[in-house]
């Protein structure tokens, strides 16, 4: 490794580290600190708490990683301009976009990090943790309800309607359910499902438990059900309690690039409503914006970060400040925009990126010259 490599490495990796820490911690205060709080005040138990909390981390550290390589770039470029370090090198005859092969080889070991981190850590550990959070809000207000409805379709087809009155995703049960089951051919409702509840058993189907009936929609015939009997004029539910959750999810966090892939197929086969399905691949493609922007945002703050000596260190966080806040807003407004079918999902996702690339060019090549 050349020394060109060990000076500009050694600069960035100290500042980064710093700016994991400083935005995770603010970001955890700024989601999590009242919430946290307000659950203990409440009674909670504090090992759940914190277990919620850890779990959440996470999902916040995969986006400090690209906050933090914007702040490191800025900082360790700041340093070593004001140092005439960077005067030293062009003067030895090194480009400008020379000296930029060590950041971009940091910025992409920190967006392979984040990849890894996003796709292999954060999902379950999100999915665990809105779990608990449903589970404390249980317990806090004991009449609080989950309902859940979901359309069953065969072919294309809808052939029945799931309407429960609470969703148990702890415990993968369903409580209160009522199933409308739909003839074919006229698409009318030919039988009633009343049960206790539902549990999805074994992570392999779901099994009626406690008292149940099946109705014929015109209430001439009635049977009472015994011994979890599913009855075979109503049409099995094919989705597992995670797919459930998709229909209301709010926070992406909770899924992988596979489980994205599975969940935007069945959307689509059933018809779930456009929105939804957009929300879901704008997800899908956010896996990867996301660590690609760790990239992008070292290649942004690195020639951003050269300055003269008049200029004070506190800039670098003024500046990195502003690109987050930038980026982040123009973020959500694709995102937005990508939900209402304004602008396709993997627009909304990629545009940001495409963005801080062109600055990122145009600012080298500015100043290289």
């Amino acid at each position: 490794m050349s020394r060109l490599w060990v000076l500009v490495l050694r600069e960035l990796i100290g500042p980064w580290a710093f700016g994991v820490a400083i935005f995770t911690a603010l970001i955890m205060t700024i989601l999590y600190l009242f919430q946290v709080t307000e659950y203990l005040a409440q009674g909670v138990e504090p090992g759940t708490v914190l277990e919620m909390t850890v779990l959440f981390l996470p999902g916040v550290l995969a986006k400090t990683f690209a906050m933090a390589a914007l702040l490191a770039s800025l900082q360790a470029f700041g340093r070593l301009s004001g140092d005439s370090e960077v005067v030293a090198m062009r003067a030895a005859g090194l480009s400008l976009g020379r000296i930029m092969m060590p950041v971009a080889a940091f910025g992409l070991a920190v967006a392979v990090a984040t990849f890894l981190l996003n796709e292999l850590v954060v999902p379950p550990a999100t999915l665990r943790a809105e779990t608990l959070k449903e589970d404390i809000v249980k317990q806090i207000r004991s009449d609080r309800l989950r309902p859940l409805g979901y359309p069953v379709f065969e072919k294309g087809v809808l052939v029945a309607q799931l309407n429960a009155r609470d969703f148990d995703l702890a415990r993968k049960t369903l409580k209160e359910v009522n199933v409308v089951v739909f003839n074919r051919d006229s698409g009318k409702p030919a039988f009633y499902l009343n049960a206790d509840s539902m549990v999805f058993e074994n992570d392999r189907e779901w099994r009626i438990r406690g008292r149940a009936s099946i109705v014929t929609a015109d209430g001439s015939s009635r049977i009472e059900l015994t011994n979890g009997l599913w009855p075979r004029e109503v049409p099995r539910l094919d989705r597992e309690p995670k797919d459930l959750l998709a229909s209301r999810v709010r926070n992406l966090d909770s899924f992988s690039m596979a489980e994205f892939r599975e969940q935007i197929r069945r959307a689509k086969a059933d018809r779930v409503d456009d929105r939804q399905v957009a929300n879901l691949e704008y997800g899908y493609y956010n896996k990867i914006a996301l660590p690609l922007a760790a990239f992008v945002f070292a290649l942004v703050g690195a020639p951003l970060g050269i300055r003269n000596h008049r200029t004070g260190a506190a800039a670098g966080y003024v500046l990195s400040v502003a690109i987050i806040l930038g980026y982040f807003v123009l973020s959500n407004v694709m995102g937005v925009l990508a939900q209402g079918r304004n602008v396709p999902p993997i627009v909304a996702s990629f545009l940001p990126v495409v963005v801080g690339t062109v600055l990122a060019v145009a600012t080298i090549r500015r100043k290289n010259h």
